[in-house]
């Protein structure tokens, strides 16, 4: 038999059968007819000459390859580290997490319009004096520290007449009877006091049930007698005397049977009857 490549060798058993060379199948002939194996590449790859395998020498040394990905940088980061950095309470400031469904629509003042931060409204976010002083740095032609402390100039005047004017707001409300509601966070107090104060009654009642479990409790008396080990000698005395032994008198001794209704019937007091004038 001609040697044959490994994935050519149901093609020759194929033609050996034809040839009545096999009498009987193999095994393995129709499962390998059902998943045939991978054909072979239809032209070998061309032997390589001493020319290409040489390698041109090259006159500087090859850049070392640097797996770590490029940094990502953007001009706002430093105006905001720097913001924050001068303004570290405005961090606290309570503000929303929550996401819509879409993204929300860009300010219609924007580029060369954006002139004044009091454009955004009248109490601005960090963020928005942040974007203020980028937009003055691309669009007006300003230097980066002049349009952030423009920016940031007019960001505190803003702050501080909010500031007044919901302080004065307050107080002549104040004046005038007005009655402001706790906000959310004194709200949250409340019923944070209020939680903790059922922990209180709740170890009180724990407590309580402890003592009541301790309170009624079984107490066994035990036998008044002296207890001397007499080595049986005292057992045996009474077994002889024919005396039982009285462990327990009260399940020992005999119970008074109750009066039957003729008995009481022949009492002189019995309902009333025949009583002493």
């Amino acid at each position: 038999m001609v040697r044959r490549i490994a994935s050519q060798v149901h093609q020759q058993v194929s033609r050996l059968m034809r040839g009545n060379v096999i009498k009987e199948e193999p095994r393995w002939y129709k499962a390998v007819l059902e998943h045939p194996p991978l054909p072979l590449p239809s032209k070998a790859p061309p032997t390589r000459t001493a020319y290409d395998t040489k390698q041109p020498k090259s006159q500087s040394k090859p850049r070392p390859y640097d797996p770590k990905p490029l940094s990502i940088y953007y001009l706002e980061d430093d105006i905001r580290r720097q913001f924050f950095r001068d303004h570290p309470f405005e961090a606290f400031r309570p503000t929303t997490l929550t996401e819509s469904a879409t993204i929300a629509a860009a300010h219609p003042i924007q580029g060369k319009e954006w002139t004044r931060l009091r454009q955004r409204g009248r109490k601005p976010s960090p963020e928005d004096a942040v974007q203020f002083a980028l937009n003055l740095h691309q669009h007006h032609g300003l230097s980066l520290s002049y349009a952030y402390a423009r920016a940031v100039a007019q960001f505190r005047a803003l702050r501080s007449e909010h500031h007044i004017a919901t302080t004065m707001a307050a107080t002549e409300a104040d004046c005038l009877g007005g009655i402001f509601q706790n906000s959310e966070v004194a709200h949250a107090f409340e019923k944070e006091i209020k939680s903790l104060a059922t922990w209180e009654r709740q170890a009180e009642l724990d407590e309580g049930a402890m003592a009541a479990r301790k309170r009624w409790r079984s107490i066994v008396q035990g036998n008044q007698e002296p207890r001397e080990w007499s080595k049986g000698q005292e057992y045996v005395r009474l077994w002889k005397e024919g005396i039982k032994p009285q462990y327990l008198p009260a399940l020992t001794e005999p119970v008074n049977a109750p009066p039957t209704p003729q008995q009481l019937a022949q009492t002189p007091n019995y309902l009333g009857l025949n009583a002493p004038a």
